[in-house]
């Protein structure tokens, strides 16, 4: 049974094959054409945290392939608290024919995959966000035209964004760096894969001028995620001077994309004058996501 929780658990053929899939499928979708291989199908969409994004892209995206998608939010299933994760998994698989879970422990997505007899794809956990990043690199793939001598620089905590883009380092090759004050850094062993693996090159930086320039992608997240909101104001003091805005775009010195996977708190993390600005993708990024998990669905369904 194949499934969908990490980018490294794929290949960079198969990585490839996902892109151009989803390429394709964005084709078919705007041009409303007829593609139904989820026809008497369901998808169980459970969500043990709350997302407009991730639900409006799944839902649209396997109901236009023919399915129907199921959403189960925190009050309807009471995962690893109410009922044992397991015992959804398995009963799900006799319900459903695809299980996309957005969960806040990591344990819980690979439970859920491990007692699964159908495919289970992450739609988030605290880890990581792998769906936001194939529609990500889908989308510098788009505007850029290639994927080559690329640099993303993120700014910001180093999180379960951060997390996906270094598993996707070590299938793509790129200059990966992670800046963020001392202390907010990401997990050592992520880090140590991108390492190891000697496909990409990573670098932490504490210096937010010094390590945009020459950036392809900046991208930042909010300061304070899902469960750390009451954080925020101590979160804002200690963040402050990572905000990205016009100021620091341009110290890139060429025409850098701005990236965000949304919802953005303006003014904080990210300008408004940025977010608007001819640099930022987001919203082609966001765009993505559907197109880049109905890749996924599709793939999962053949494979």
């Amino acid at each position: 049974m194949r499934h969908f929780l990490h980018l490294t658990d794929y290949s960079n053929h198969e990585l490839w094959e996902l892109l151009h899939l989803a390429k394709e499928l964005k084709i078919k979708f705007h041009n409303k054409e007829d593609f139904k291989p989820f026809k008497d199908r369901s998808l169980a969409m459970i969500f043990a945290k709350p997302s407009a994004r991730t639900r409006v892209s799944f839902e649209t995206g396997f109901e236009w392939m023919g399915g129907h998608a199921l959403f189960l939010g925190p009050k309807d299933i009471g995962i690893g608290k109410r009922e044992a994760i397991k015992d959804i998994s398995r009963l799900f698989s006799r319900y459903n024919d695809m299980i996309m879970a957005r969960l806040f422990d990591h344990a819980h997505i690979l439970e859920l995959a491990e007692y699964s007899g159908i495919p289970v794809i992450n739609g988030l956990t605290d880890y990581n966000h792998p769906c936001q990043i194939l529609a990500d690199i889908m989308t510098v793939w788009e505007r850029r035209g290639n994927l080559d001598n690329l640099k993303v620089t993120y700014m910001g905590d180093g999180n379960n964004i951060v997390h996906s883009w270094l598993q996707l380092a070590c299938r793509l090759p790129m200059h990966f760096v992670c800046c963020n004050p001392s202390g907010f850094d990401p997990d050592d062993k992520t880090v140590q894969m991108v390492n190891d693996s000697k496909i990409s090159t990573y670098e932490s930086s504490n210096d937010p001028v010094s390590a945009v320039i020459g950036a392809d992608v900046i991208y930042t997240d909010v300061w304070a995620s899902m469960g750390q909101k009451e954080e925020t104001e101590e979160r804002t003091k200690i963040f402050a001077d990572y905000q990205v805005n016009m100021e620091l775009l341009e110290k890139s010195g060429k025409e850098t994309f701005f990236m965000h996977c949304l919802p953005a708190e303006r003014g904080r993390e990210v300008t408004d004058e940025v977010m608007e600005s001819k640099n930022s993708i987001v919203f082609d990024e966001a765009e993505n996501r559907m197109h880049a998990q109905n890749a996924i669905m599709v793939y999962l369904h053949e494979n």
